[in-house]
């Protein structure tokens, strides 16, 4: 109870990560993981991963390798020995009815994952990651799962390896959920196991209770099992999985301040509507009635599990990164948050000052790929480029306003060469007799600024700077007019 003698409510929240494993091949069969674009629906399958009578499945080993590196960066305990089992569901995208999966021996237990949100810092712990088959996809047509007209099955994903990622009941908020994901992504891209641009490649279900307790105490293991959870699925983003949670946790609350009781089930999300909506009743274990997969020996990974290495990891590099490059804290996690921008940073910091690339890397460049939505990646080929644009400036043959606000731009929209660019708009370095000149002419044509400068008044030689840069056609170095501008008055 606070002080007016309400009741407080602590949000708990515990997350399953389904996460599509980069093979070439479906974890049981040799069909392939993925296909041109606009591919035909159920064209990517074979008796295997459809499930037809006497079709026997044979384990993908590219798909243990990364579920053992997986493990290994979550820093969890890799299984000598496990098996898998069959979970036994009925739904359409599912043909045979059964998933085959692992129950009681998962290949990962344990580990954690360390997460910073704002001064805060969550050690979240991970309970098990355990490998299985994707089912198929849905596209539900004319509305959403509630109010479709019908629905489309298609089985091209049916089969793809997944590796899903239990966490404990550690989260207690949707940020810190979205700061949580956005981590194990982070790592998950790292390790080069994963590719966020493919469909349904990172799916998330939620777990989310109320459970009564101070803000300043901790829940006990009694209260977290008498606390009914809902099951949110149907999360297919970060932003998405903030969201859907901050509508649950907001729908939980005011359903228990008017004296509901909330009731054990599975919701979906509905995106478009923002909301969640009730499915099904909470299924338990004995729901799935799990037993051993007899076409599948047991997996044994002991011999070369150590043999299998992981990269540096974005939490280690951050820190190498403030120590061999001598930049903040808050640069370096900006910089290693993506691995694509954290090589760029090291391919330029080895040709430039750090503190430049970081500036050119971090944020310029960055910010510029956030306003259009696109990725490093994309501008693979325009690395040298941007790296001889870097040089222009360093050499002051160009402003650096005239390289961000014009040149790097059209470079990104155009894919041209920053000397073509700086050629044909005529942004090459002004000559000092020039910028001097332009000085000169500021200065006798604007008397009242210059009294004020001299009366002391240190805003008004910014206007005098600009109409130097004006009438140089933003070509002049601003350091350079300030210097001569101070020198003359």
């Amino acid at each position: 109870m606070n002080a007016a003698g309400i009741e407080m409510y602590q949000t708990v929240i515990g997350l399953e990560v389904h996460v599509q494993l980069e093979t070439k091949t479906k974890i049981f069969c040799g069909c392939p993981t993925s296909g041109p674009p606009e591919e035909p629906p159920n064209t990517r399958t074979c008796p295997v991963c459809l499930g037809l009578p006497g079709a026997l499945p044979v384990l993908n080993t590219a798909a243990v390798e990364a579920a053992v590196k997986v493990g290994k960066a979550l820093r969890a305990e890799i299984a000598a020995e496990t098996r898998f089992h069959r979970k036994n569901y009925f739904y359409p995208d599912l043909p045979k009815n059964f998933q085959i999966s692992q129950y009681d021996a998962p290949i990962c237990a344990g580990g954690v994952v360390q997460v910073r949100v704002g001064d805060t810092i969550r050690q979240v712990a991970i309970e098990r990651a355990h490998l299985e088959e994707d089912p198929g996809s849905l596209a539900h047509v004319g509305g959403s799962i509630a109010t479709a007209e019908y629905t489309r099955v298609d089985y091209n994903r049916a089969g793809t390896p997944l590796m899903e990622i239990v966490t404990a009941p550690d989260l207690r908020s949707p940020k810190e959920a979205r700061a949580f994901l956005r981590k194990l992504e982070a790592i998950l891209r790292y390790l080069e196991v994963f590719d966020p641009s493919r469909d349904g490649s990172l799916r998330v279900d939620a777990n989310i209770s109320l459970v009564a307790a101070d803000a300043t105490e901790s829940i006990s293991e009694e209260a977290l099992a008498a606390a009914n959870r809902t099951e949110v699925k149907n999360i297919s983003s970060l932003k998405g999985a903030e969201q859907a949670l901050a509508y649950e946790v907001s729908r939980q609350r005011q359903a228990l301040r008017r004296g509901k009781r909330i009731t054990q089930e599975t919701r979906h999300w509905d995106e478009g509507r923002g909301v969640t909506v009730a499915m099904r009743s909470k299924e338990a274990e004995k729901d799935y009635r799990y037993f051993t997969e007899a076409d599948l020996p047991p997996l044994r990974v002991q011999e070369w599990r150590a043999e299998i290495a992981i990269p540096e990891l974005p939490d280690a590099r951050r820190e190498r990164f403030v120590e061999e490059y001598d930049i903040d804290p808050a640069t370096a996690s900006k910089l290693t948050a993506a691995k694509p921008v954290a090589d760029l940073f090291e391919e330029t910091a080895d040709r430039f000052d750090p503190a430049m690339a970081a500036m050119w890397i971090g944020d310029t460049l960055v910010g510029e790929l956030h306003y259009r939505g696109m990725t490093i990646g994309e501008i693979a080929d325009q690395t040298e480029e941007i790296h001889t644009l870097i040089e222009l400036v360093d050499r002051g043959e160009i402003t650096r306003k005239n390289a961000t606000e014009v040149v790097l731009r059209e470079m990104l929209d155009d894919a041209r060469s920053p000397t073509a660019i700086i050629e044909e708009a005529g942004l090459g370095r002004v000559e000092t007799d020039t910028v001097a000149a332009a000085v000169d002419a500021a200065i006798e044509a604007h008397p009242d600024a210059v009294a004020d400068v001299q009366a002391g008044q240190e805003g008004a030689i910014n206007y005098l700077v600009g109409q130097v840069m004006q009438q140089t056609a933003g070509r002049a170095d601003p350091e350079t007019v300030n210097s001569l501008l101070r020198e003359r008055l």
